[in-house]
């Protein structure tokens, strides 16, 4: 790559590689300049918790600058977003964005002085010794009770930061057979979010994760995608699924679960990650991208199908040993990538293949999509927003940005933001 060399493609350079790319696909019958306009519109939510340091259960490599407080996270979110232009949303997890007095004006204030604004908020239901035996879920009725509480707390931090969604995870399970009766808990568990979902405004949308295991191994409450739809389809229509794509036993064939989800009106959202063999809330794109591009494809593939898609794309990662804000850049400079890749698949040819049954002819048009060099397109889309590098990891490596925040956060000053 070239900014690792530290120079800048040239205008004119630029222009020549995306005129070719644009005179390719004009002989397809596909518009670059509606698919830039698509893409300039896209909105990728950043997730606060990820700017800070975070770890593994064995211990945490500390980064030098790293967020601490909830306005460094802000900080560090407008950096991504001038860097990519399409990250002006911060999403907040409760737990680890407190404030020292309890009031979140302060932060939607702050926020939308440096070009951002607060998105999904996320309840806490899993850090906690009350969480022992659950949440929502615990066969202990104080603990049930407090959580209800917790959930009306978020509400309010959701409406003082601005926020219309509320990110839930319900960590809940057992360990053992016989720990506690399955069907009670199922039962608690829609009484837990009921109490939620009549607490939201309602211009608010709940979605609802799901996780095969951990941190219980026997049961998990919400361990599917089937399980999540059941309990937004009890709930109502401001109850939706949320994807987090680390959350599936290897082989899952996730495009067709956010088919189906599509198809039902219930996809809400995603968290982005990459795994390997679990939760391992990776770098997006950097262990299988096809499987990124084929989500997408199925999101434009609904599009054109005139679904309403309405959906809130998030990152949900844990960067262990890289740069968190690199890390995040990277992640979405790849969601980029997938994304501007789905909309070049040639669905006319596509369609004309797939009504002959010619199998090898109809995966070799998605391939061909999958395997295009976008970089001209994304590059001459960066131009046109207006950035000042159409590289921006190189953007952010060459701004200092890193640096300051190391020297400053070091010292315990607050230069680089500080709060209201």
């Amino acid at each position: 790559m070239e900014y690792l060399r530290g120079s800048k493609k040239s205008g004119e350079r630029q222009k020549k590689q995306y005129a070719i790319l644009e005179d390719s696909f004009a002989e397809k019958g596909i518009d670059l300049e509606k698919v830039k306009g698509i893409l300039k519109n896209q909105v990728v939510e950043l997730p606060s918790w990820a700017v800070g340091n975070s770890g593994t259960r064995y211990g945490t490599f500390m980064d030098k600058g790293a967020a601490v407080t909830i306005w460094d996270k802000v900080d560090d979110c407008a950096e991504i977003q001038r860097c990519l232009g399409i990250t002006p949303v911060m999403a907040s997890h409760v737990l680890w964005d407190k404030t020292d007095d309890g009031r979140f004006e302060p932060v939607r204030e702050y926020a939308a002085k440096k070009g951002m604004r607060i998105g999904t908020v996320h309840p806490n239901t899993f850090s906690g010794q009350q969480f022992r035996f659950g949440s929502i879920c615990s066969p202990i009725a104080s603990v049930r009770e407090n959580t209800k509480a917790h959930f009306g707390d978020c509400i309010r931090m959701a409406r003082e930061m601005g926020s219309k969604c509320i990110g839930m995870w319900v960590a809940d399970g057992t360990s053992y057979p016989g720990q506690d009766s399955l069907a009670e808990r199922k039962h608690r568990l829609f009484e837990g979010l009921l109490a939620l979902y009549e607490k939201l405004d309602p211009d608010m949308t709940l979605v609802l994760e799901y996780k095969p295991f951990e941190p219980f191994f026997y049961t998990t409450d919400v361990p599917d995608w089937g399980t999540s739809l059941m309990m937004c389809q009890k709930l109502g229509k401001q109850a939706k699924v949320l994807v987090d794509l680390g959350h599936h036993l290897p082989c899952t064939n996730i495009e067709q679960i956010i088919c189906s989800l599509l198809d039902e009106g219930k996809l809400g959202g995603f968290h982005f990650n990459n795994r390997r063999y679990a939760d391992d809330d990776l770098i997006l794109g950097t262990v299988n991208p096809l499987e990124i591009f084929l989500i997408f494809n199925e999101i434009v593939d609904a599009t054109v199908r005139g679904v309403d898609t309405g959906i809130t794309y998030m990152l949900d990662q844990s960067h262990n040993i890289e740069n968190s804000l690199e890390g995040i850049i990277y992640s979405v400079m790849n969601i980029q990538t997938a994304y501007a890749k789905s909309l070049l698949v040639d669905r006319k040819l596509l369609a004309a293949a797939r009504a002959e049954n010619d199998v090898v002819l109809s995966n070799m048009i998605i391939m061909d999509a999958f395997n295009c060099d976008v970089e001209p397109l994304l590059g001459q889309l960066r131009l046109e927003m207006g950035l000042s590098d159409i590289d921006p990891l190189r953007n952010h490596r060459q701004s200092g940005y890193a640096q300051k925040a190391a020297q400053e956060r070091k010292a315990g000053i607050l230069t680089l933001g500080g709060g209201a």
